[in-house]
């Protein structure tokens, strides 16, 4: 049985909805990234959940893309030999 976090069809719906929800005004994630980038003051720890939360599903897509992308390059022979 394939786990969630191995199946990128998950992951991407995980992405798309929870990754981004609220939708209105702009999605969440952004808004969490904006504030980070302004320095984060004046949040608490709430808001670091919250960041986690919404960042969780984009940063085990990255890692499937990472572990298929290393996989990919493992597999392959050099053909100059």
């Amino acid at each position: 049985m394939k786990k969630a976090i191995d199946d990128w069809k998950f992951l991407v719906l995980a992405c798309l909805t929870l990754g981004l929800a609220p939708f209105a005004p702009q999605p969440h994630l952004v808004s969490k990234l904006i504030w980070l980038r302004d320095g984060a003051k004046g949040q608490d720890w709430l808001d670091w959940a919250d960041l986690l939360m919404h960042g969780l599903p984009w940063i085990l897509l990255l890692r499937w893309i990472l572990l298929v992308f290393f996989r990919y390059l493992r597999k392959e022979k050099p053909s100059n030999m």
